[in-house]
């Protein structure tokens, strides 16, 4: 990997933690689109199957603040970042189709 492909990995990396810091004082308080359309369906009742790890974008230890939405976001993207370099070097170590 070339120095100028490190720089513009850290960019953006960089990019994705400055949206998630300022996302909980951007965000908008009315649900979007998609979560109304599922109100009026009511489809977001719980069945129990699966509890999100950080519903609503809340850490319960540190309470319903803005900070507690940015560790939540922080920590999303981490775990995005994570698996996304995980199925990269999977992908790059992979061995080519013999011809």
């Amino acid at each position: 990997m070339s120095p100028k492909d490190k720089k513009l990995i850290m960019v953006g990396v960089v990019v994705c933690f400055i949206i998630a810091i300022m996302a909980p004082f951007i965000a908008s308080s009315n649900p979007d689109g998609l979560e109304k359309s599922a109100e009026q369906l009511s489809t977001t009742e719980e069945s129990g199957a699966y509890q999100a790890p950080f519903a609503d974008y809340v850490i319960p230890v540190l309470g319903d603040g803005p900070f507690s939405g940015i560790v939540a976001l922080a920590i999303g993207v981490l775990i995005a970042l994570g698996l996304g370099y995980g199925v990269s070097a999977v992908l790059k170590n992979r061995n080519p189709p013999a011809n």
